[in-house]
């Protein structure tokens, strides 16, 4: 770490997948980043909303940049507000689909699932870090489609934070296979004795469907059914509201029309 002359300031690099951004004051933004080394951080731009601010444009939702941050010297980097003293562009994804409605609902979600998931400022999670910047990757690339990503993502993100639903054995009991009833306060997919009254009963291609995203299986999601999505889609999202302690504002946005 370096100081900033005159001012006491440690300074730090590090890249980051930009959240959230929010005004203060006249000219200034408080931008929410997931960084690679340092978790969660909320940092202060200064004059970025300015027409001729040098970076402002690079710090904008979605975006991978590299960052050179300032704190105070006697705080723990990630314990207090910190200032951006520099920002480069490594890939502003954002400006790839912040007009297709379904990719950016979607995108929007992995981001406030990113932001909630890191409920401490400054701890470590470069799992969390690699899996949210490859899903606003493979919503920029288009390569699937933008709810298959989330999917995906939200499955991988409850594993990260200890939350998976179980897929191939019974929740309660541990017996192997695909069972026929799926149950979000058992933990996931529920044999016919433990299946709780109330449990779903999803179609064996969503499970199938679910358990491919989990692993990476592309093909198999690809190859999906709109049916078998929607299905998936909503205990995915029952199954991530169940653990957190309110909603997330973004989900219920998501546009479920399967375009890629």
């Amino acid at each position: 770490m370096g100081h900033v002359a005159g001012y006491r300031r440690q300074l730090y690099r590090d890249d980051a997948v930009v959240l959230r951004t929010q005004k203060l004051g006249e000219s200034d933004r408080i931008i929410t980043l997931l960084t690679r080394r340092h978790g969660r951080v909320r940092a202060v731009a200064k004059g970025v909303r300015r027409t001729s601010s040098r970076f402002g444009a690079r710090l904008e939702p979605f975006g991978h940049v590299e960052l050179q941050l300032a704190a105070p010297a006697t705080e723990r980097a990630g314990g207090s507000l910190l200032t951006v003293a520099q920002a480069e562009a490594i890939a502003l994804h954002g400006g790839r689909f912040l007009h297709d409605y379904p990719r950016y609902t979607a995108a929007s979600a992995i981001v406030e699932t990113a932001e909630r998931l890191t409920p401490e400022e400054g701890e470590p999670s470069r799992q969390l870090f690699l899996l949210t910047l490859g899903a606003i990757r493979a919503i920029a690339t288009a390569e699937h489609a933008a709810t298959l990503v989330l999917d995906a993502y939200l499955l991988r993100a409850m594993a990260v934070a200890g939350w998976e639903p179980a897929l191939t054995a019974c929740a309660v009991c541990g017996t192997p296979g695909q069972h026929a009833a799926f149950s979000v306060p058992a933990g996931g997919a529920v044999c016919g004795d433990c299946r709780p009254p109330g449990a779903a009963h999803p179609s064996p291609a969503a499970v199938a469907l679910m358990v491919a995203l989990t692993s990476g299986d592309w093909a198999v999601a690809d190859d999906s059914e709109p049916a078998a999505r929607r299905q998936a889609s909503g205990l995915v999202a029952a199954h991530l509201q169940w653990h957190l302690e309110r909603g997330l504002r973004s989900l219920p946005l998501v546009d479920r029309g399967e375009r890629a």
